[in-house]
């Protein structure tokens, strides 16, 4: 198989973004290639070496992983092709014969202590933290002696040759990881009647009522977002870009129309891909603003140029 049909990954193997891409069909497929870092995984695809990437765009409890948010936002673009909804519990992975008395340092991603917080401070008060680049890499050095523990799946521990100490531990009930599969600019596939669009822009100037004024193009039509982050773009104190997910797809009429009277007005505009939910929820036009009403609307201007009332 060639390497540019490969998948690529956060990595090390035993991450989450590893269960998460192995939960999709056509992984199984492709050779799974762990990256070191997100940006890494990413530009892997850019270079045309993968076919797409699995990375971690945010969590239900400590919110979005931001480099993963200005990755996408910035150097050449790439498109969301689907989505994956993990439950995250961890797993405290030790080397065979440790007990807890016996640990005075821990790691894990950073994502992964807001997640874990409580169970620690009850657990191991004195145990110091480091973060890791990830959960995985941080059970490998576990594995090397670097640390006495390491937060990670439960499924890392066998893959490293830990033992699991404690299982399913979670300061916040059903924790739930957002991976998307990140691919080349392609031709959108077809709706499927639940699908979510994925968006960045960039204000066009600094006013009173600018971001209203954007984001009006979506409520007018009655497109309903699911999540909106700002984000800095370096260019300077007060500079900011809108990471924007939205319920629809981009070939239906109101997130199409809300697109166009986005990129109307804002000059930096960049489509990050119509996908299909992984929670499978449908979209719900409100009245007036499903395919047939705007093709009605439409037809009803038409007439009226023609003089045809």
């Amino acid at each position: 198989m060639s390497p540019s049909s490969n998948y690529t990954y956060l990595g090390p193997e035993g991450t989450f973004t590893e269960a998460a891409l192995r939960t999709l069909p056509e992984a199984a497929a492709r050779v799974l290639v762990p990256m070191i870092s997100v940006p890494a995984a990413l530009d892997a695809v850019r270079r045309g070496e993968a076919a797409a990437a699995m990375v971690p765009l945010e969590n239900s409890v400590e919110g979005a992983v931001l480099v993963t948010l200005d990755e996408l936002a910035t150097g050449e673009p790439l498109t969301i092709v689907r989505e994956v909804f993990l439950p995250i519990a961890f797993a405290l992975l030790v080397r065979p014969g440790t007990g807890l008395t016996d640990i005075k340092t821990v790691t894990a991603h950073p994502h992964a202590q807001p997640q874990v917080r409580r169970w620690l401070a009850q657990h191991l008060p004195d145990a110091s933290w480091e973060s890791s680049a990830s959960n995985a890499d941080g059970a490998r050095q576990v594995q090397e002696g670097r640390f006495d523990a390491a937060f990670a799946g439960e499924f890392a521990a066998a893959r490293y040759g830990l033992e699991p100490l404690v299982t399913d531990i979670h300061d916040a009930e059903s924790a739930v990881t957002r991976f998307v599969l990140v691919a080349r600019p392609a031709r959108v596939a077809p709706p499927t009647g639940a699908d979510r669009t994925s968006l960045v822009f960039q204000l066009p100037d600094d006013h009173p009522g600018a971001l209203l004024q954007l984001l009006q193009e979506f409520a007018v039509r009655g497109v309903n977002l699911t999540r909106i982050e700002s984000r800095p773009t370096g260019a300077g104190l007060g500079r900011y870009f809108f990471s924007i997910d939205c319920e629809g797809h981009i070939a239906e009429a109101r997130v199409g129309e809300a697109l166009k009277g986005l990129s109307r007005i804002c000059p930096d505009v960049r489509f990050l891909g119509s996908y299909p939910r992984a929670d499978g929820v449908p979209s719900s036009p409100r009245p007036g603003t499903a395919d047939e009403d705007f093709t009605r609307a439409s037809d009803w201007l038409a007439r009226c140029l023609d003089g045809r009332l």
